[in-house]
């Protein structure tokens, strides 16, 4: 179920190794054939290119093994910690869901893939390699094999990750507002990036507004690649002309 300001919710929480063995790996093609033909459709009408996109498997399980959205994400750390077995099983099974659902979404015609982990920025770097890291990486493997569509990974709240977050295999690195992006480059210079703009700097004054995405293209220019993004999603409450200001702000001063 998806509720509305929580997010997803599911009212039988995976918290066993009996709820983790009756989860299927469904084919997505027959499961959701409507994102398959919104991304065929989108393909013939659109002059931009279309990213596709899932849920880590990391992030994905949290709200599996929660029941919903958590501040301390107690269930899921007391699962890797006190019953690895289990909740690598059920990681194992997520993941290939992932594989499959992001495979068919570049069948279908998505031109880039990006993998979004919302809590990657929840674990200490050692548990981050552990417990979420290694996932990722084999979606990117399955997906290599596949297609050479670009990858975009982006782990929020990750500035403490971002060395590993590297080694996930993607083409691009998403980054959060909370790292300065010129520092991430250093660190990640092999990798193009995409960000950082705190998406709560929508609501500066125009001029300012201006001046910080001024500022934040030129701290990425030694950047092997930078695609101007959010550090996050763009909240509802954004007014549209506030985006708009910031579209033209980038556009203008990339000289694009």
């Amino acid at each position: 179920e998806f509720h509305e300001g929580r997010g997803p919710v599911f009212p039988d929480p995976v918290r066993s190794q009996a709820a983790v063995d009756r989860l299927i790996i469904p084919d997505p093609e027959e499961t959701m054939p409507f994102v398959m033909e919104t991304i065929r459709l989108l393909r013939r009408e659109l002059k931009v290119p279309l990213i596709g996109f899932s849920g880590a498997p990391f992030t994905l399980a949290t709200y599996l093994i929660e029941g919903g959205s958590s501040k301390v994400f107690l269930e899921t750390k007391r699962m890797a910690f006190q019953a690895p077995e289990m909740y690598h099983a059920l990681l194992s099974k997520i993941t290939q869901c992932t594989s499959l659902y992001l495979q068919a979404q570049a069948r279908a015609g998505a031109q880039a893939l990006q993998i979004f982990d919302s809590w990657a920025g929840i674990w200490a770097p050692q548990d981050f390699k552990r417990f979420a890291l290694p996932y990722v990486q084999s979606i990117i493997t399955d997906l290599r094999r596949m297609t050479d569509v670009p990858i975009i990974y982006f782990a929020n709240n990750g500035s403490t990750l971002i060395d590993h977050s590297a080694t996930a295999g993607a083409d691009v690195l998403g980054l959060d507002w909370r790292i300065n992006i010129g520092d991430a480059v250093k660190r990640v210079g092999k990798h193009a990036v995409q960000g950082n703009l705190d998406p709560l700097a929508l609501f500066l004054p125009g001029d300012e507004l201006e001046k910080r995405i001024k500022q934040l293209l030129e701290d990425a220019v030694a950047a092997k690649g930078h695609i101007f993004n959010l550090g996050h999603g763009i909240l509802p409450q954004t007014p549209p002309d506030q985006a708009k200001i910031a579209v033209d702000a980038v556009h203008r001063f990339s000289g694009r």
